[in-house]
């Protein structure tokens, strides 16, 4: 399997898929530290990203967010003092999409440097 980061996103329609119970499981194991929540219904990709300040986790966040933008696909971010939480989910499903993977694994990469 392609390694995840190096996968292009694939344009979402309303009537995507939502990756099955074991699609999801094994997608999982390549993002470490990344958990499935769910909010408000809907599954979503989690995870706290640690920092040694403030200013140190807004960057992060902006760097996230200019990811988000080349694929025109938006997580939520919550910035905190020494943390930046990530949510990714498919908006348009409601669920999960393997675009929501790809885009996990491309933050722990923006992360890990």
């Amino acid at each position: 399997m392609t390694k995840l980061t190096k996968q292009a996103c694939e344009a979402c329609r309303a009537d995507a898929p939502q990756v099955s119970n074991e699609e999801q499981q094994t997608l999982l194991q390549e993002i470490p530290g990344w958990s499935v929540i769910e909010l408000d219904g809907e599954p979503q990709l989690k995870r706290a990203f640690k920092f040694r300040n403030f200013i140190e986790a807004l960057a992060f966040a902006n760097q996230v967010g200019d990811l988000a933008e080349a694929e025109n696909h938006h997580p939520a971010l919550l910035v905190e003092w020494g943390k930046v939480t990530v949510r990714w989910w498919t908006h348009k499903i409601g669920g999960l999409h393997r675009n929501d993977f790809i885009m996990a694994a491309r933050t722990s990469e923006l992360y890990e440097g």
